[in-house]
């Protein structure tokens, strides 16, 4: 699927997983130009973009995304290097303890909040107001000043089971598609589009990887709950990050694209 992308792509949680694929899906559709952001090293995703496309301009930054103005500053640096800022996609999260209200901690609420909801949050305000400053690329009325695409999850659209009581990752996650919705009402005329993407279970570290689904493992029954009766791969979500950017949803706003590989049908 072709979507000829042209741009500059700014992406937080890019050093593995959904991020990396996310910034290997955006190359093979056009984009040249990347920030890639982690609270480790993305050197390992930057030399996989620069050994299948040759010429690509990347900026690599290692980041928090709670940090205000650590973020603030990314957005800066990322337009000093390239001009402006494209497509965005704000990645970055943790998991959390699977516990009850009950049995969590105030520590651990916050940072799962901190991260899942104050980071999108802040990388967002900060890529909004650069948009803002921005003219579209084309002239096309499908064109955009620039794409903002948020990491939610099914975990944003439908509660966790009892066997799975992941409360603190699903309060953040429902609370990224309200951000979004609400921005991307209020954006929508100004020239920003906004959306969100909710992944289903997807083999990165995040759910400790495919073995913890494999037969006796710990998450083996959520995966017997998928009609598809398996993990979602990191390039199937990437490529709708992608389809997200791209003209083709131009008619898509403040949407909370489910990719579950059918687990909130039923």
């Amino acid at each position: 699927m072709a979507f000829a992308l042209k741009g500059v792509a700014y992406i937080t949680g890019a050093g593995s997983g959904i991020g990396q694929s996310t910034a290997l899906a955006l190359a093979r559709q056009g984009v040249r130009s990347f920030t890639l952001l982690d609270r480790n090293a993305v050197t390992e995703t930057a030399s996989q973009l620069k050994k299948s496309f040759p010429g690509i301009s990347i900026k690599e930054l290692e980041m928090d995304v709670t940090d205000e103005k650590a973020v603030n500053h990314s957005v800066e640096q990322t337009v000093k290097e390239f001009g402006r800022l494209d497509y965005a996609f704000n990645n970055a999260g943790v998991g959390g303890a699977i516990d009850t209200t009950d049995k969590m901690d105030r520590k651990e609420f916050d940072r799962v909040l901190g991260v899942n909801t104050l980071g999108v949050w802040l990388c967002e305000r900060a890529q909004i107001r650069q948009m803002l400053k921005q003219e579209k690329l084309t002239d096309s009325y499908r064109s955009y000043r620039g794409s903002i695409v948020n990491m939610a999850s099914m975990y944003g659209v439908i509660g966790p089971s009892a066997d799975v009581p992941a409360t603190a990752y699903a309060t953040s996650k429902h609370a990224v598609i309200g951000m979004t919705r609400a921005d991307a009402a209020a954006l929508a005329l100004k020239g920003i589009k906004i959306n969100a993407i909710c992944p289903g279970y997807v083999a990165t570290p995040l759910i400790g990887g495919a073995e913890s689904m494999e037969e006796g493992g710990a998450m083996e029954m959520e995966r017997k709950k998928v009609p598809l009766q398996r993990l979602g791969n990191v390039e199937e979500i990437a490529d709708c990050v992608a389809f997200l950017h791209s003209d083709a949803s131009s008619f898509m706003i403040g949407a909370s694209l489910v990719v579950d590989g059918g687990f909130t049908i039923q």
